[in-house]
């Protein structure tokens, strides 16, 4: 177990949180609360410290048991923390006894990242999304806010009393909110469809990125298109599917998407709401999957991106695998078989990898030649590489 006491500041700034993370077999609660911080610095919070501990099995009543819990008290007191953010999946009970304990809100990791989603999203129907997943999520826990019902008299089976009632109420709300932003979702879903037949009557060539969020996708992404779309050093800087032509030659086709990062234990509410915007990656002909070359953490994020394209059924799409932030480790590359290649990990040797900087360009040029030459291999692009390999078209 470690603890960390920063110094309490003053009334004034952001909301303080303290941060908790529980580990049962990852070897280290350091990474785990790095990654947790940079969570919560965006969702706004101000870190006021930090407890991390081990456990064979979570405590059924408060995930920490009731040592961890006097422990994380004391720290709470000490640093003047106005919210608690564990880096777990809490249940409801648990959420609500470790409040009762605590005197204060607490927040898991699902919910923390609905927070950010709920602070970043730009489009209407990416703000449905988000709204969506979070009333699914409130759905399982409306025991948190009915503390009432305690005070009810009779057991099991005992039928209309006021708590009830209200705890009914409120979840046939939840559910009509819920079923009216499925069809409105719905809707655009259809709508979006129909765009994207549109587009794909243009014969365009689609290539999506992913990868793990702060990897450098929309940082790649205007370095491809020469676009100027937001890009930041932050977790989920973005949410919204961003759709440009990408310009390789003269008569190719080529629409490039940056899409939402993924993260180690995405709420699957959060899956399930984005898919219609995951679908411009389902119907990608190219993936680039963009890593984080500088990360000690990289093969972990990389499987955890391979399992979320499994979970939608993009894994069968063919991918390029993208290792950005190259200027960060100069030591640590090599050149194999004509591609780019960090040492030490382990990938599909079919796949193409390829070492970039985003940020100041180097392997870009490099990266859009294959990508060229990726296109021209496409039966629906045979005249254009006939009409590129022309030394007439060539001269002009």
């Amino acid at each position: 177990m470690s603890k960390k006491h920063p110094q309490p500041e003053g009334p004034k700034g952001p909301e303080r949180a303290a941060l908790v993370s529980v580990q049962q077999r990852r070897p280290s609660s350091d990474d785990a609360l790095a990654e947790l911080e940079l969570l919560s610095s965006s969702a706004g919070y101000a870190l006021a410290g930090e407890l991390s501990c081990v456990r064979a099995r979570p405590d059924a009543a408060t995930y920490i048991g009731s040592g961890k819990v006097d422990e994380l008290n004391e720290l709470v007191s000490a640093t003047s923390a106005d919210t608690i953010i564990f880096d777990n999946a809490l249940s409801p009970i648990q959420q609500r006894n470790l409040e009762k304990a605590l005197g204060k809100p607490v927040i898991d990791r699902t919910g923390l990242i609905l927070e950010i989603f709920a602070r970043r999203a730009q489009s209407a129907e990416g703000k449905m999304q988000v709204e969506l997943a979070r009333l699914e999520h409130l759905a399982t826990r409306l025991v948190r806010g009915w503390t009432h019902l305690e005070r009810q008299t009779g057991g099991i089976g005992v039928r209309g009393g006021p708590g009830e009632k209200q705890i009914e109420l409120d979840r046939r709300m939840l559910d009509d909110k819920i079923k009216m932003l499925r069809t409105r979702l719905g809707k655009l879903g259809r709508q979006r469809m129909t765009q994207r037949r549109a587009r794909g009557r243009t014969g365009a060539f689609r290539v999506a990125l992913v990868g793990y969020t702060n990897a450098g996708k929309s940082t790649l992404f205007n370095a491809l298109t020469k676009s100027k779309i937001y890009a930041a050093d932050q977790l989920f800087a973005t949410l919204d599917t961003t759709t440009r032509k990408l310009y390789l030659a003269p008569q190719v086709n080529v629409t490039l998407s940056d899409t939402v990062g993924f993260i180690r234990d995405l709420p699957h509410t959060l899956i399930e709401a984005f898919k219609a915007t995951l679908e411009d990656t389902l119907q990608a002909d190219l993936l680039l999957h963009v890593v984080d070359a500088s990360s000690p953490h990289l093969g972990e994020q990389m499987d955890e991106v391979r399992a979320v394209l499994r979970e939608i059924g993009a894994d069968d799409i063919p991918q390029f695998l993208i290792y950005n932030k190259s200027d960060l480790l100069p030591m640590n590359l090599s050149v194999t078989n004509g591609h780019n290649e960090v040492e030490g990990i382990e990938v599909r040797a079919s796949m193409p990898r390829f070492a970039v900087s985003a940020l100041t360009g180097a392997g870009v040029a490099s990266l859009k030649s294959a990508l060229l030459e990726a296109v021209l291999a496409d039966p629906r692009f045979q005249s254009s590489a006939s009409a590129l390999s022309d030394p007439t078209h060539i001269s002009a």
